[in-house]
């Protein structure tokens, strides 16, 4: 047989084998089945995801702003609202404390999670505590953030004010503002961090620079301006303390960006740097990049040290609107974003765990 008649042989063959077997497809890969966090609350529009953490059991808990809490143990999500003992939807801080316990700072108050039931701690006020002229606050007790420091005490800044707890009883923090400038109302303080040394640092958006106490006297650093996107770009020389890395810097967000505190001096970070603004949330990986979640769609941006890289809608984030950042132990990263959105990211690719349901 000529190789002419073999080529003419070889094409009768392929032509005869898909006319039988049809066209060739690829087959795609199909997008895992998982549970998802169910909005039943308001517009699809309204609310956050603005807190999380996972506790010692491996559980993950997110607060939202008006459709309760959550919990995912991996493979189903319950949701706890008021009708379930908590004293409000809307939640804006979670802590576990060393004995294992949920404490959840809601709009409302405090409430404390055992296992079994919610039970609502009332923060006792000082009588002289002025009474708030904000309309929208007036009549809130509102729980902005927490932590348990190194000695066990768990700290609240709350809409009163700063409150130190011992296991017993809240003490009213305040300092004397002839030390540094310190405000001795103690008013509007949002963020808390314990650093490596003991120091407490506190982030106040109404004041310049942050605020560092040594168990002595509070110590005000100020801040070079960061300014805000937007037609109209606005300054900002305040900082919410996030996180201590591994070489031991303190890391600040603000609605201009970031900064880095080395011990020494700041280091500011923006869109220049490649990192998009306002910074609402920083956390550390187990491998040492850093996360920075931004509102105003600035989407999700990873730190190694160089460079940022930034992930947005385009590469599958629900929304670019970011409140919550954690990585769970098996090293997913979780965002919790607006309009109630929560992604998993498993450093190859996002999946959506939310949805809305009327």
């Amino acid at each position: 047989m000529n190789k002419r008649s073999l080529t003419h042989l070889t094409l009768i063959a392929v032509t005869f084998f898909f006319a039988c077997t049809g066209p060739f497809k690829k087959e795609l890969p199909k997008e895992t089945e998982h549970p998802k966090l169910i909005k039943t609350i308001g517009s699809p529009d309204y609310g956050n995801v603005q807190c999380s953490l996972q506790d010692r059991a491996g559980n993950l808990w997110f607060g939202t702003t008006e459709n309760g809490l959550y919990k995912y143990d991996g493979k189903s999500f319950s949701r706890y609202l008021d009708t379930d003992g908590l004293i409000s939807n809307h939640i804006y801080c979670l802590l576990e404390d060393a004995n294992g316990k949920i404490w959840i700072g809601t709009k409302a108050g405090l409430c404390l999670y055992d296992g079994n039931k919610f039970t609502k701690i009332e923060i006792p006020l000082p009588k002289d505590l002025p009474l708030n002229k904000n309309e929208l606050y007036r009549n809130s007790r509102w729980i902005f953030s927490m932590m348990q420091t190194k000695n066990g005490n768990l700290w609240f800044a709350t809409i009163d004010g700063v409150f130190i707890y011992d296991g017993k009883s809240f003490t009213r923090f305040v300092v004397s503002n002839t030390e540094g400038g310190f405000l001795n109302t103690n008013h509007n303080i949002e963020r808390m961090l314990e650093d490596n040394a003991g120091n407490i640092w506190f982030g106040v958006r109404s004041n310049e620079g942050v605020y560092r106490y040594d168990g002595k006297t509070v110590t005000n650093l100020k801040l070079e301006e960061l300014f805000q996107d937007g037609p109209k770009p606005k300054p900002h020389t305040w900082g919410w303390p996030q996180v201590q890395d591994k070489d031991g810097n303190i890391w600040f967000g603000n609605w201009g960006g970031a900064y880095r505190y080395d011990g020494k001096s700041f280091t500011s970070f923006t869109k220049k740097d490649g990192l998009y603004g306002g910074v609402t949330r920083i956390i550390e990986d187990k491998n040492g990049n850093l996360w920075f979640g931004g509102d105003a769609n600035a989407g999700l941006s990873r730190y190694d040290g160089k460079s940022f890289t930034r992930f947005t809608t385009r590469h599958g984030l629900i929304h670019s609107s970011i409140w919550s950042i954690i990585e769970d132990k098996a090293g997913n990263i979780w965002i919790g974003t607006r309009e109630t959105g929560l992604s998993r990211y498993d450093g190859k690719t996002f999946a959506t765990y939310s949805e809305f349901k009327q």
